[in-house]
């Protein structure tokens, strides 16, 4: 997405510290369901599913399947995982969330 006036990181910004600056999860929860459309809410909640089980070490087609979501979203998650400082993994940990290293092949 274009944002050559800032509007978009802007906003993202100001409603992230808002949200980090509550510990009032039902706001929130509440905040998001107003905010999103049905659709958008479980999108966003199947994304988060889905990270979450990419952290498990379920493989790929088994989430997909799970989820009924594409093979591209599901391999996007996984690459935002592996990324260094992955704020998917900051994200899981802080939900008490342990990320399983899937070993390589040799």
């Amino acid at each position: 997405m274009n944002d050559e006036t800032g509007l978009v990181g802007f906003n993202l910004t100001e409603m992230s510290k808002i949200l980090a600056s509550t510990d009032d999860a039902g706001l929130i929860e509440d905040f998001m369901y107003s905010l999103f459309t049905q659709a958008e809410a479980d999108e966003i909640a199947k994304r988060w599913a889905l990270v979450k089980r990419i952290a498990e070490g379920v493989p790929q087609r088994a989430i997909a399947a799970e989820l009924g979501l594409s093979l591209c979203k599901i391999t996007r998650g996984s690459r935002e995982l592996k990324k260094e400082n992955s704020s998917f993994r900051r994200m899981l940990e802080l939900g008490g969330y342990e990320v399983v290293e899937k070993k390589r092949k040799a």
